[in-house]
């Protein structure tokens, strides 16, 4: 397979009303992993993980077992499978948000699963109510599949680039708030709690969050104020001089308005090598983070 069949065009144009769709679907199932899992450190408890099929909120617990919500990309089915081995399922297909949000209720007390979530949607200016959401209501399994292949590629080599971190460093895995697949590392300091405000989100969440100093990266589908399928890195607090930095990676650059360095997805697809060009643009824009805010990098990083 070529790499650019494995990295596919996934223009924002082409499939945005889907996306705007999904990315609210798949608050739906967070929301439910936030209400039933306890709190781990930065929201960590309430993410998504990519899977070989598409997204998944896993082991969930609820009456002494447990259950998984998963978001099938291949052939567009969403389940809820439990441990006692119940499972109910339905198709994933051109439907509102209201109607989805009912149908997952649905399937959930089917389960005898009993859980009621905050209905408004985080992190999105002028929100609708979940259960009032007749506008969002577009599914094209066309442009899904290629989400779920494009997710899969920035997954693996997003792992391979947390693995050479050997301090503390997240998952890589897909904030439903934001819609975007991400891996963080963390220097150990303590910072500063952040100015700024997330729609339909309260301050201390966001004071969870951010609680410590980091360099984060991640893949966006099209949000995020760029407008186009990227790759992201950003530091908190950002250091002096952070978005002077000069790259190695010729295709990307430092987005002032985004306070983020900036790796289109069009040029990690159509690149000769897309692992290395990914992966260097992360190691780089990790260092300058890293070395302007003097971390300990021979403690925190994995020597060869």
């Amino acid at each position: 397979m070529s790499e650019i069949a494995r990295w596919p065009d996934l223009p924002l144009s082409a499939w945005n009303d889907t996306c705007e769709t999904l990315y609210r679907w798949t608050q739906i199932a967070g929301k439910v992993r936030l209400k039933l899992t306890p709190l781990v450190n930065h929201w960590w408890n309430v993410t998504l993980y990519v899977n070989s099929r598409g997204l998944i909120a896993p082991a969930n617990p609820y009456s002494g077992g447990t259950f998984d919500l998963q978001f099938d990309f291949i052939d567009h089915e969403f389940r809820v499978e439990t441990s006692n081995g119940r499972v109910e399922s339905f198709a994933l297909v051109p439907m509102s948000v209201a109607a989805f949000y009912a149908e997952v209720m649905r399937r959930l007390a089917r389960l005898d699963i009993d859980v009621r979530i905050w209905t408004m949607p985080s992190e999105i200016e002028n929100a609708v109510p979940f259960d009032r959401d007749l506008v969002h209501a577009q599914y094209d399994p066309v442009y899904v599949a290629r989400f779920q292949q494009a997710l899969a590629q920035a997954a693996r080599v997003m792992t391979a680039f947390r693995a050479g971190f050997i301090g503390k460093a997240s998952p890589v895995h897909f904030f439903w708030g934001s819609f975007d697949l991400a891996v963080t590392r963390f220097s150990g300091r303590a910072a500063p709690p952040p100015k700024s405000v997330t729609p339909n989100v309260a301050s201390w969440v966001m004071d969870e969050a951010y609680s410590h100093e980091v360099s984060s990266c991640g893949f966006w589908p099209g949000n995020g104020g760029y407008g186009r399928a990227a790759f992201y890195v950003y530091a908190y607090p950002e250091p002096a001089g952070y978005g002077e930095t000069p790259l190695s990676t010729a295709e990307a650059f430092y987005d002032k308005n985004l306070g983020q360095f900036i790796l289109p997805y069009d040029a990690v697809r159509q690149a000769r090598d897309p692992d290395a060009l990914l992966l260097g643009f992360l190691h780089e824009t990790y260092a300058a983070a890293a070395d302007l805010a003097k971390w300990d990098r021979k403690a925190l990083e994995r020597q060869a």
